[in-house]
């Protein structure tokens, strides 16, 4: 499975892709045990396949972390101003320029 089809699903389909994958790989392996089949090339295929599917969930579990850490931050940057009173300009809300101790003297 190509790595750019596996990027298009959801969540759950990702999860549920792994569980499939891993239970063909349980059912080669097991048939590898038994006598039953020599096919190696498949079941490197599907431990890859498992492997491709981890790391787009991984992608995608930081990336949801990386946008939430991100409005957090922004979010507390925001309060923080609202908490001195000051707005960009440099004045507080109530429109009036502050000075310093400097300037008053």
């Amino acid at each position: 499975m190509k790595a750019e089809k596996i990027r298009n699903l959801t969540d759950d389909e990702l999860n549920h892709q792994q569980r499939d994958l891993a239970d063909q790989l349980f059912k080669l392996k097991f048939q590898m045990n038994m006598g039953q089949t020599e096919s190696l090339k498949k079941i490197r295929g599907l431990r890859r396949d498992i492997a491709r599917v981890q790391t787009v969930l991984r992608e995608q579990e930081l990336a949801a972390v990386k946008t939430e850490t991100h409005t957090t931050e922004t979010r507390k940057t925001e309060i923080s101003k609202a908490q001195t009173g000051k707005t960009q300009s440099g004045k507080t809300q109530s429109g009036k320029a502050q000075t310093s101790r400097a300037e008053k003297r």
